[in-house]
């Protein structure tokens, strides 16, 4: 089941409890810390199996027809069960009634590690399109790749 969470301390203890089940794709701390820390003041759904969280997705404003899939995960014993899909449908459906047309994710781009191009896939999969890849924007061994969607 798909629900919202509206309380920041809810929403950091549901992202600590994914995000560090997920440490081979959120391996630098200081980075985890900063996405649990965000997650806080974002838009915050979150998956449940017999009321224990089991994955999230969080999703920023980023400009006035634009809204950003800005961290998600899903506890690896879940992974390839629908769960991240669901996740994306329903953060698609309430993007789309708060009123945005696009939305846009960031990832590593494909062909630099085997793990992320599993993630492209995924995003690809779930009807986002590539728009831009910027080699330098976090650093030359993780050019950033943009995706993106017409709600």
């Amino acid at each position: 089941m798909i629900v919202t969470i509206n309380d920041p301390n809810e929403k950091r203890a549901a992202a600590r409890e994914v995000l560090e089940d997920l440490t081979q794709w959120f391996e630098v701390e200081e980075s985890r810390e900063g996405f649990i820390r965000d997650c806080a003041d974002q838009f915050f759904l979150a998956a449940e199996d017999n009321g224990k969280i089991i994955g999230f997705l969080c999703l920023k404003k980023t400009g006035n027809a634009t809204v950003e899939l800005a961290v998600m995960g899903v506890m690896k014993k879940h992974h390839r069960n629908g769960v991240g899909r669901e996740l994306v449908e329903k953060a698609k459906e309430a993007a789309k009634a708060q009123g945005y047309e696009f939305m846009q994710v960031k990832t590593v781009k494909m062909g630099m590690y085997d793990d992320y191009d599993r993630t492209n896939r995924f995003y690809i999969s779930c009807g986002f399109k590539e728009l831009e890849v910027f080699p330098t924007l976090w650093d030359e061994a993780n050019p950033c790749q943009v995706y993106v969607m017409y709600l």
